[in-house]
C-alpha cells in the first residue's frame, strides 16, 4: 500500500514536471513520466537516522524542483487573461504556502533526534506527497484553462 501511494505520488509529480511539451507526443511524454517515476521511487528509500542529512538534502532538492515548477506555472499564468490570473492567484498562493510548510518541515527534520526521526521523516514524506499532488492538480488546471 505504501509503495502504491509513493508510486502514484511520484507519477503525479513526474507528470507535473513533464508538463505540456508540444514537441513530444503524448506517448513519449508518458514514457518519460514512467522512467522518471521509476527513478524517483528508487531514490525514495527508507532513510535511517544516520542518513538524516542525505534525506534532508534529497527532499530539499525535490522542493527546489517544485519551486521551479511553481515559477514556470506563474509565468504561464502571467501571460494569460486577467480572468485566469484572478482565478489562479489564490491557487498559486496556496501552492506557495504548502511549499513554505514543506520547507519548515525540512528544517525540523534537521533537528530531529533518533527517537523522533521516524515520525518526523513520515511527516515530511506526507507533506511532500500532498504538495506534489497539489502541484499536479495545478498543472492540470493550467493546462485546462490555458490552451497551447
Amino acid at each position: 500500500m505504501k509503495n502504491k501511494i509513493l508510486l502514484v505520488t511520484f507519477l503525479a509529480a513526474a507528470a507535473f514536471a513533464v508538463g505540456c511539451d508540444k514537441e513530444k507526443t503524448t506517448s513519449q511524454q508518458i514514457d518519460q513520466v514512467k522512467t522518471e517515476t521509476k527513478q524517483a521511487a528508487a531514490d525514495m528509500k527508507d532513510y535511517t537516522f544516520a542518513e538524516k542529512d542525505a534525506f534532508v538534502k534529497y527532499m530539499q532538492d525535490q522542493l527546489t524542483t517544485l519551486n521551479q515548477d511553481l515559477d514556470a506555472l506563474s509565468a504561464k499564468i502571467d501571460s494569460s487573461s486577467d480572468a485566469i490570473k484572478a482565478e489562479a492567484k489564490p491557487k498559486l498562493q496556496a501552492l506557495r504556502d504548502q511549499a513554505a510548510k514543506l520547507n519548515q518541515q525540512l528544517a525540523d527534520d534537521s533537528n530531529a533526534t533518533e527517537s523522533t526521526w521516524d515520525s518526523v521523516k513520515a511527516g515530511t514524506k506526507k507533506a511532500y506527497d500532498a504538495t506534489a499532488a497539489s502541484f499536479a492538480d495545478a498543472r492540470q488546471w493550467v493546462s485546462d484553462k490555458i490552451k497551447p
